[in-house]
């Protein structure tokens, strides 16, 4: 099982990852939006904000307001998925993450999925 420091470092690589995309990722990766992360099995959420191709101000201190983009998943499956060993798609149509955006935000970021 991975830990809270095993995720935060996934959640740093996939913003290193999204600074170095290009292309239709590169615009995909420019949202500006706050976001959200809920490691099921280790029951913390992470939270940030989705800003200039990167992520931001990742914290685990709870947030009044509710993410514009929430994911959730295990541990595990975070840090496969950050690594290239978990395909995102196949992922979420089997309920391994869930994913819960506006229409408008879900149609940018299948771009980066």
């Amino acid at each position: 099982m991975a830990t809270v420091e095993e995720c935060r470092t996934a959640l740093e690589e996939l913003s290193a990852k999204m600074g170095r995309a290009e292309g239709d990722t590169r615009k995909a990766a420019q949202l500006d939006r706050s976001l959200s992360c809920h490691v099921t099995d280790l029951d913390v959420t992470f939270s940030g904000r989705l800003r200039d191709g990167a992520l931001h101000d990742i914290d685990t201190e709870p947030r009044t307001e509710k993410a514009q983009i929430r994911l959730a998943m295990t541990g595990d499956d975070l840090v496969a998925l950050v690594a290239g060993t978990l395909n995102f798609a196949s992922a979420w149509a089997k309920g391994r993450v869930k994913l819960e955006a506006s229409f408008k935000d879900l149609l940018v970021l299948r771009k980066l999925i």
